[in-house]
C-alpha cells in the first residue's frame, strides 16, 4: 500500500507528540523509583481508569477478537468476557485493599503477607517469572500483531516493523517513566478509539458489504450473530461460555484479569490518590473495556467475512505474508487496507497509539519487578535511588529487545492467549483467598505455581495430550481421547487446587507477629482471621474490629450489580446495531435500575474505603 501525504502527516504527528511528552516528564521520572515507578502515588481515578483502558487495547485485541468471531461467532468472545466478574471483583472487594496495602508492587505483597525465606523466594521468583518470562510472551502476542499489520498494510519485513515500533516505544518508556506512559495513554485512547470507530463505519459501508442490515442478512454472517451460544451445541457450549463463566475467571492468571487484581493494574490501584480514586479507576475501565470498545472490531470482523471468508481468500488477496503468519486474526489487518487517504492514516494511528500503550505500560510494570522486587532484594540492598532507576531503564530496553525476537516465532494471537491462560490455571482462587484466610501460607502459592505449570507443559507439550483428548490428525479428522477437549482447562484448575490445598496443610502456617502485621496494615476483617485477631493484645483493637461490618458481602452484591449493569450495557449496544430495539429498550430499563441500586449501595457506605 502506498500513503498518502495526509496520512503520513497524521502518523508523523502522533509519534512526535508521544516522544515529546516522554521527554518532557522525562526529568521529574528519573528522581526516585516511587515516581518513576508510580508517579509519587499522586494520580487521579480518570487518568488511571484511561490508562487501563489504552493499556487493554493492544494492537493484537483487534486481532483476536476477529480470530474469535471468524471462528465462533460473536458468542465466542465469552471466552473473555467472562472475566468481567473478576474485574468487578477487583473492583468493589480488593482496590482498596490494595491501595492501603501500601507496597510498591504486588510482588512486595509477599513480604508483607507471608515471611521468611519461602516468601522472599516467592518474591524473587514470580518478579521474574511473570515480569520477564510471562511479560516477555504478553508482548510478543503484541508484537506479532503489529508484525502482521506491517506486512498487510506497508509491506513491512517483520524485522522492520520490530525495529521501527519498539525503538519509539522503548525511548519513551525509558525516559518518562510512569508518569510518561500514563499522560501518553490519556492521548492514545482517544486516537485509538477514534481510528476503530471509524474504521468500523468506513468498513461495514464498503459496497461490498453495503451496511448493517445487508451484512447482517448475509448467509456467511447471519449464523455468527448471537450474543449467547447455540444452547443445541454441548461442547461449543461447555467450551465458550459455561467454562469461562463457572471456573475461568475465577481460577485463571491472565495479565490484566487476575482474580484479586495484580500485575499493571495492581499497578495503577497502587499509584491512585486514595483508596477511592483505586475504586473509580477500575470501575471505569470495566465499563468502558467490556460494555463499550468491543463492538467496532466486531463489526469488522464480520464484514471480514464477506470479503475473505476463509483462509485462502486472504492469502490470495495478500500473497507475500508469510504462510507462518497467515491465520484468521489477519483479516482485521486486511479490511484497514480498504481505508480512504486520511482515515487510512488515523487508523494507522490509532494502531501505534495501541501498540505503545500496551507495550509501554508491560515494560514499566515488568521493569518494576525488575527493579523493586529483584534486583533491589537479590543483588543489591543498598542500591541508591538513581542506580535503581538506571537499572529500569536498562531492563525496559532489554524486556523490548528479548519480546521482539520471540515475536519473530509466533503464528497468532490466540495460540499464546491460551498457553498464557493454562499456565495460571488454578492459581487464581489463592489470589482470591488469600487476603481473607489466614491459613494460606508462602508454600500454598509456591505449589500452585509450579504444579499449574508443570500440568500445563504435560497436557499442551507431550504424548499425553493426544491420549487424553480429542486432537485433529492429518485431514482434519476428530480423534476420540479419555476426556473432551474443553476438559482439559478444568482438569489443571482440579488438580493445582488439590495440591495447593493439601500443601496448605501440610505445611506450618505463617508466624503470628506477620500475620497480625498483616492484618494491621490492610484490615481486611472476616471469619477467615478471627483465630488470627483473637491473637492481638490490644483489646480494643480487637473489639473494634469485631464490631465492624464486614464489607465484602456488600462488595459481592455490588459486584453482581456491576455485572449485571456492564453485561446489559454490552447487550443493548449489540442489539441496537443488530436493529432489536424492543431488546435494546428493555436492557436500558435493566441498566437503570442496576445503576440505581448500585448507587445506593456505594452511599450507604457498605462498600466505601471509609467504612
Amino acid at each position: 500500500m502506498e500513503l498518502a501525504t495526509i496520512d503520513w502527516i497524521l502518523i508523523i504527528s502522533f509519534f512526535t507528540l508521544v516522544l515529546v511528552i516522554g521527554i518532557v516528564v522525562s526529568k521529574k521520572a528519573g528522581k526516585n523509583t516511587s515516581e518513576y515507578f508510580l508517579s509519587n502515588r499522586s494520580m487521579p481515578w480518570w487518568l488511571l481508569g484511561f490508562s487501563m483502558v489504552a493499556t487493554t487495547f493492544s494492537t493484537d485485541t483487534p486481532n483476536l477478537v476477529t480470530d474469535i468471531v471468524r471462528n465462533n461467532g460473536v458468542s465466542g468472545n465469552w471466552v473473555w468476557w467472562a472475566f468481567l466478574l473478576t474485574g468487578l471483583l477487583t473492583v468493589f472487594v480488593y482496590a482498596k485493599l490494595w491501595r492501603i496495602s501500601n507496597v510498591n508492587t504486588d510482588m512486595e505483597f509477599y513480604d508483607l503477607r507471608y515471611g521468611g525465606k519461602p516468601a522472599h523466594f516467592l518474591r524473587g521468583f514470580r518478579a521474574v517469572y511473570l515480569g520477564v518470562i510471562f511479560n516477555i510472551m504478553a508482548m510478543a502476542a503484541v508484537t506479532l500483531a503489529a508484525i502482521k499489520i506491517g506486512q498487510v498494510m506497508l509491506g513491512l519485513t517483520p524485522i522492520q516493523t520490530v525495529a521501527i515500533a519498539g525503538t519509539i516505544t522503548v525511548i519513551f518508556s525509558a525516559l518518562g517513566g510512569f508518569r510518561g506512559v500514563v499522560y501518553t495513554d490519556f492521548v492514545l485512547f482517544f486516537v485509538a478509539m477514534a481510528g476503530a470507530i471509524g474504521a468500523a463505519y468506513y468498513l461495514v459501508n464498503l459496497p461490498e458489504v453495503g451496511g448493517l442490515e445487508k451484512l447482517f442478512q448475509n448467509e456467511i454472517v447471519s449464523g455468527k450473530l448471537s450474543i449467547l451460544p447455540d444452547f443445541s451445541n454441548t461442547e461449543a457450549l461447555i467450551g465458550i461460555f459455561i467454562i469461562p463463566l463457572a471456573v475461568q475467571w475465577w481460577s485463571a492468571w491472565y495479565p490484566g484479569a487476575e482474580p484479586g487484581g495484580g500485575g499493571y493494574i495492581a499497578q495503577r490501584m497502587l499509584a491512585a490518590k486514595n483508596e477511592n480514586h483505586a475504586i473509580g479507576a477500575t470501575f471505569f475501565f470495566n465499563i468502558m473495556h467490556f460494555a463499550l470498545r468491543p463492538w467496532p472490531w466486531i463489526l469488522v470482523a464480520l464484514a471480514s467475512l464477506v470479503l475473505y471468508p476463509d483462509l485462502t481468500s486472504i492469502h490470495q488477496a495478500f500473497p507475500n505474508v508469510e504462510e507462518s503468519k497467515l491465520g484468521h486474526d489477519l483479516a482485521y489487518s486486511a479490511m484497514l487496507t480498504k481505508l480512504p487517504a486520511g482515515l487510512l492514516g488515523l487508523v494507522l494511528a490509532s494502531l501505534g497509539a495501541a501498540y505503545m500503550s500496551t507495550i509501554s505500560t508491560h515494560l514499566n510494570w515488568g521493569s518494576s519487578y525488575i527493579v523493586n522486587d529483584f534486583y533491589k532484594q537479590q543483588i543489591n540492598k543498598n542500591a541508591s535511588e538513581k542506580e535503581l532507576v538506571n537499572v529500569g531503564r536498562i531492563s525496559t530496553v532489554l524486556l523490548m529487545i528479548l519480546s521482539g525476537l520471540f515475536a519473530l516465532v509466533l503464528t497468532n494471537a490466540l495460540q499464546l492467549f491460551d498457553i498464557i491462560l493454562m499456565f495460571g490455571a488454578g492459581t487464581g482462587l489463592i489470589f482470591i483467598l488469600r487476603w481473607f484466610w489466614w491459613r494460606i501460607n508462602a508454600w500454598s502459592e509456591i505449589s500452585a505455581m509450579f504444579v499449574s505449570g508443570l500440568i500445563s507443559i504435560l497436557l499442551n507439550f507431550t504424548s499425553l495430550k493426544t491420549i487424553l483428548f480429542d486432537h485433529k490428525i492429518d485431514g482434519g479428522a476428530i480423534v476420540d481421547g479419555l476426556f473432551p477437549a474443553w476438559s482439559k482447562f478444568p482438569i489443571v484448575v482440579l488438580i493445582t487446587t488439590i495440591v495447593w490445598i493439601v500443601v496448605t496443610f501440610l505445611t506450618k502456617p505463617e508466624k503470628d507477629e506477620t500475620l497480625q502485621n498483616f492484618y494491621k496494615q490492610t484490615t481486611p476483617g472476616g471469619p477467615g482471621w478471627k483465630k488470627v485477631l483473637d491473637t492481638f493484645t490490644d483489646k480494643d483493637f480487637i473489639k473494634e474490629e469485631s464490631n465492624k461490618e464486614w464489607s465484602v458481602p456488600a462488595g459481592i452484591l455490588a459486584m453482581v450489580l456491576g455485572c449485571i449493569l456492564v453485561y446489559s450495557f454490552m447487550f443493548a449496544t449489540g442489539n441496537l446495531l443488530y436493529g432489536n430495539y424492543p431488546t435494546a429498550m428493555g436492557l436500558l430499563v435493566v441498566i437503570i435500575i442496576s445503576a440505581f441500586l448500585l448507587i445506593r449501595l456505594w452511599k450507604s457506605n457498605k462498600i466505601s474505603p471509609l467504612n
